[in-house]
């Protein structure tokens, strides 16, 4: 089942090495990280996506709870959460047809195009991991994809809830 972990830490050098080393250490894969300073400098937010059953994942957020630099440790699939990736994707669009279907199908995702070369468009597109996987594939149909890129899953929960030391 997959995971998504919220981590409240320090923001010092060692600090996610440290995190990632608890998931190496037992055998645990994690699938993305995306980790960036909060509002108060000293902090940083990690989201880490991860598979496990509930014991797995029971196992791991006390492990990095241990932690030092490590302020808590929340998982939001516990409960409702907003869920948002970001995706660059450049595609090759060298006849009009392409660009148009191009067009078409970034319009019906509500993706962006940044980027126009002659021969190839790069588009953004942002939502759950489900929607960019469609994107992808879509656009794999109608253009030849040259690159993407992705930054992972960052998360909140909703409502009142807070990842707060």
């Amino acid at each position: 089942m997959k995971r998504i972990i919220s981590v409240l830490m320090e923001n010092a050098p060692g600090a996610l090495s440290r995190i990632v080393g608890v998931f190496s250490q037992r055998g645990y894969n994690v699938d993305s990280l995306c980790v960036a300073p909060t509002d108060d400098a000293s902090l940083s937010r990690l989201t880490i996506i991860t598979h496990g059953d509930d014991k797995v994942i029971e196992q791991i957020t006390k492990q990095v709870n241990k932690l030092i630099d490590v302020l808590k440790v929340v998982d939001l699939t516990e409960g409702t959460h907003i869920e948002r990736e970001l995706m660059l994707i450049k595609v090759a669009t060298r006849t009009e047809s392409v660009r148009a279907e191009v067009k078409r199908n970034a319009d019906i995702f509500r993706a962006r195009i940044v980027d126009v070369n002659v021969n190839n468009y790069t588009i953004e597109i942002t939502g759950t991991t489900d929607k960019l996987d469609a994107f992808a594939t879509t656009m794999g149909q109608c253009a030849e994809i040259i690159e993407s890129s992705r930054t992972g899953v960052c998360g909140l929960a909703r409502g009142d809830r807070a990842l707060r030391p």
